[in-house]
């Protein structure tokens, strides 16, 4: 599906999520709105706690929301069932988390063809190939997780986010486990593969300097948005190609 000039790539309209906990049922989210466009770099900001995570959570529909709606790339989450969610990710949504995940069992190639695998796409190795080469990994295809460095193995989780091409990518603190130097680097990558594949951005960070390189900056507090039109610097405008 392509996005459409005339609707936001993420719509959410008083999304609320509550969870059992072990005093009672918890507000995570408490009537979240908030529209994304296509092809917009948003950063997202807030205490711990916030729920900027959870936010995302829903987005990628592995949160079901207790309440209100959720568009995503044109699609109305709430009536998926599971198989259709799954299918929904792996056609429209990338992910990248600040952990890597990736299987340490599998080389950085096998890492990456693996969605590509699991949707019976064609040419999955080559394709893959390719996308670790876009990221500076072209000389480690046959290397496993434990033979990279953090940053390398947060570059092979973004060729493996990017492989598929979705319409839109979040990430959740994607420097959090690197230090100042390599996750500048591998921002460097990020907003490169945006400005060419034109992807939706959706950036959970604490840090200040990495959601100033977003076009909007949104504030969330206490499971809402409390604010969801700083503008950022010239230079995030500039990086996003807007």
């Amino acid at each position: 599906m392509t996005p459409s000039r005339n609707r936001p790539a993420v719509l959410l309209e008083d999304v609320r999520l509550t969870l059992a906990g072990a005093a009672g049922p918890v507000d995570i989210l408490r009537g979240v709105d908030l529209a994304v466009e296509a092809g917009e770099t948003l950063g997202v900001v807030g205490p711990s706690g916030s729920g900027k995570t959870s936010m995302l959570m829903v987005l990628a529909g592995l949160e079901r929301a207790t309440a209100g709606r959720v568009m995503v790339a044109g699609t109305d989450l709430a009536p998926l069932d599971e198989d259709a969610l799954a299918l929904f990710r792996r056609r429209h949504v990338g992910f990248v988390f600040q952990n890597f995940h990736l299987v340490p069992t599998m080389t950085a190639l096998e890492n990456v063809a693996l969605p590509l695998e699991f949707a019976a796409e064609p040419e999955a190795a080559a394709r893959a190939q390719a996308q670790l080469e876009a990221v500076g990994l072209g000389h480690r295809l046959g290397h496993y997780p434990s033979q990279l460095s953090g940053g390398e193995q947060q570059r092979v989780a973004l060729a493996r986010a990017f492989v598929g091409e979705p319409e839109i990518l979040l990430a959740d603190e994607p420097t959090g486990n690197l230090d100042a130097h390599t996750g500048e680097a591998v921002m460097d990558v990020l907003f490169d593969l945006h400005r060419r594949k034109r992807t939706t951005l959706v950036l959970v960070t604490h840090a200040p300097a990495l959601a100033d390189r977003c076009s909007r900056i949104v504030r969330m507090d206490d499971g809402r948005i409390a604010d969801a039109g700083l503008a950022s610097p010239v230079r995030g405008v500039a990086e996003s190609g807007r």
